[in-house]
């Protein structure tokens, strides 16, 4: 008898199975964001009928917290309905009046995000901003969160550079628009002595936090990137290649302000990797340079007439403590010190102090 060939090996059979595994995700996808608008939806229904209410009957603050208790009664298997819950279906209503706001971004988002967006980001415009780049980029709340702390909207496209006149539309603004400054590099402890290869090397070692700080679309190719260029060596910094922007993005790092001279070492790169790496399919490679700091008017000045495509930017490391503040604090050999001292040492882990959890009351909105 001739075997059966097992599924696997039959012809087409990957190719069948891959475009079902494909459909099936989508499928998810388009369920779990149709599970999303409908409780968005009902959210802001419920928030618009408590102050439709609260403006006919005059209702007080005591209202919202029966309407929890009974709705908890009433759906005990259902989250979401406790009063601070309401409140801020309340503000949500209240900030999004038109119905037509549940077919737009905040019905994309979760309802963590929009309660997040709601408590931190008071400017329509700026939280608007912030919606549309979380949908884009599918932020999750914590990024969401620490976006907005490090003020990214503010910092976004804020990059001296000369793209307008050596990137053709749209190429320009969108490069434009991937650069900040200063760009926030506060997940790095690095003292006021650090060099180069010390901030090189940081960055490296928290490779993800600066990816994020980049921004979406940066793929890392390397760091003191190889060039040969008439027989002698030279090393890129840092080299990234950006998918939406489909170029390589050299980055030279300077720990002292800016200088012209930096452009003139950067046009040798983008001259180098344009002519060695880049492919005839992709866009011109563009330069960054991070410095300490920049004299604006200098930057603008050096990049006018330049026909490289460049940015200049800052970093911000973190911020060290005010020399007032730090000398008043004890050093770890004081503190030592007086601990060995000390008639008793207080071991906490002695005593039998259960972990704090669910604390009564509610610590972050609930229904996502």
């Amino acid at each position: 008898m001739t075997e059966k060939k097992l599924p696997q090996t039959i012809e087409g059979y990957d190719t069948l199975l891959n475009g079902l595994k494909e459909r099936i995700r989508q499928a998810q996808v388009k369920a779990g964001l149709a599970v999303n608008q409908e409780l968005i939806s009902l959210y802001w229904e419920i928030g618009t009928d408590i102050l439709t209410q609260e403006s006919q009957q005059g209702w007080g603050a005591k209202v919202v917290e029966n309407l929890a208790k009974d709705l908890k009664s009433a759906f005990p298997e259902m989250k979401g309905f406790s009063a601070r819950n309401l409140r801020y279906m309340k503000v949500f209503a209240e900030t999004y009046p038109d119905p037509a706001i549940l077919q737009a971004a905040p019905a994309k988002i979760t309802w963590y995000h929009n309660c997040t967006l709601l408590d931190k980001v008071k400017d329509a415009q700026e939280r608007q901003w912030y919606m549309l780049q979380t949908v884009e980029n599918g932020w999750s709340r914590d990024v969401l969160v620490h976006q907005i702390e490090s003020m990214l909207y503010q910092r976004q496209g804020k990059a001296i550079t000369n793209f307008k006149a050596t990137l053709p539309e749209p190429q320009s603004e969108l490069a434009r628009q991937i650069l900040k400054d200063p760009y926030n590099f506060d997940f790095l402890s690095l003292g006021v002595e650090a060099l180069e290869r010390d901030l090189e090397r940081g960055l490296l070692e928290k490779l993800r936090d600066f990816l994020l700080e980049l921004g979406a679309g940066f793929a890392f190719v390397g760091s003191q990137y190889h060039l040969e260029v008439g027989g002698e060596d030279f090393y890129l910094d840092l080299l990234f290649y950006h998918l939406t922007l489909r170029c390589f993005i050299v980055v030279d790092l300077k720990i002292t302000d800016f200088t012209p001279e930096y452009a003139g070492k950067m046009g040798f790169y983008l001259a180098a990797v344009d002519e060695q790496l880049r492919h005839k399919n992709d866009e011109a490679t563009i330069g960054l340079i991070l410095c300490k700091t920049k004299n604006s008017l200098i930057a603008e000045y050096t990049l006018r007439n330049n026909q490289n495509p460049i940015g200049v930017s800052e970093y911000r490391l973190a911020q060290p403590l005010p020399d007032e503040l730090s000398k008043s604090l004890p050093t770890i050999d004081k503190i030592e010190k007086e601990l060995k001292d000390a008639p008793f040492f207080f071991d906490v882990s002695y005593y039998d102090v259960p972990a704090i959890e669910n604390l009564p009351g509610e610590t972050q909105a609930e229904g996502a």
